[in-house]
């Protein structure tokens, strides 16, 4: 297979711009990781006209390929923010045909210690998710929404999940409960004990949103600690308005708000409220809860 490819990655290589290329071939019959394309090459440049570039090919053997071209940027922003998460699977697992400089060997390198500043923000984002469809879940659950709040309850479970392999300095990975299963079992008996209990849904939905509250309120404070590391950078109360407009908090920022209410709820955070001109109306400040 990379032998007939070679004609097409070769003049790839002898771009300046292309920093490195992996190939990744399908392993099994239906293969989400390769799109069930008989092999995928990832090439990786310095600068592109648009970020990502695909092209799709047909072998004269009756194979398929996929060629994604991306920029180093747009990959960067793939790997902190799960992006596309089939990315960090084919560097760490791919074939490195064409490596600049070490480039590819230093990426691979990179995503197995998972350093922990971008540990932190991964964290985050999984758990604003996390708060935003558990909160779902509550509430279709009291609107006797049952099936609904199943499915929402899943997508939570998998918010849990991805927190508690992270967490591990671990990317998840797509075939992600096969990962929980054998990194974090305590997550995974939950998700298992969802889908396999002979409850009706209602009391299934009922008996998880005890057991997640749980799991989640433990995880709450290591999980948001990007969010407090930026709160603890000044001694006063932050406006709403002020932490959203931080940089370093927009790719979580459409879940902001049901972070903050979490974790004013739990205690981590605390509500100030400042005077106003309205009688009786106040604008609402949060801070660390210091102990």
């Amino acid at each position: 297979m990379e032998d007939l490819l070679r004609p097409i990655y070769q003049e790839r290589a002898s771009n300046p711009s292309t920093l490195g290329i992996i190939l990744i071939e399908r392993k099994k019959p239906n293969s989400p990781i390769t799109d069930n394309f008989d092999v995928v090459l990832l090439i990786i440049v310095r600068s592109l006209e648009t970020d990502w570039q695909e092209k799709h090919y047909e072998l004269y053997n009756g194979k398929t390929a996929v060629m994604h071209t991306i920029t180093e940027d747009l990959l960067r922003r793939w790997i902190d923010t799960s992006g596309y998460r089939k990315a960090v699977e084919w560097i760490i697992a791919g074939k490195t045909i064409f490596d600049r400089n070490e480039y590819i060997s230093r990426l691979k390198e990179q995503l197995r210690s998972f350093p922990h500043e971008k540990r932190d923000l991964r964290k985050a984002m999984e758990f604003g998710k996390l708060i935003k469809s558990y909160t779902d879940v509550k509430d279709l659950y009291i609107s006797e929404q049952y099936k609904d709040a199943y499915t929402r309850m899943i997508h939570s479970l998998h918010y849990l999940a991805r927190l508690a392999i992270i967490e591990k300095g671990y990317y998840p990975e797509v075939t992600l409960w096969n990962q929980v299963k054998k990194i974090d079992p305590e997550v995974y008996k939950l998700y298992d004990e969802l889908i396999r209990s002979n409850e009706e849904i209602a009391k299934r939905v009922e008996l998880m949103i005890l057991a997640a509250d749980f799991a989640i309120s433990r995880k709450a404070k290591v999980s948001a600690k990007h969010l407090l590391d930026i709160m603890e950078t000044k001694n006063g109360a932050w406006s709403y308005e002020e932490i959203k407009q931080n940089a370093n908090v927009q790719p979580y920022e459409l879940d902001l708000n049901a972070m903050l209410n979490y974790l004013t709820e739990k205690g981590i955070l605390a509500a100030v409220r400042i005077d106003t001109k309205g009688e009786g109306v106040y604008e609402r400040k949060y801070r660390v809860n210091r102990p």
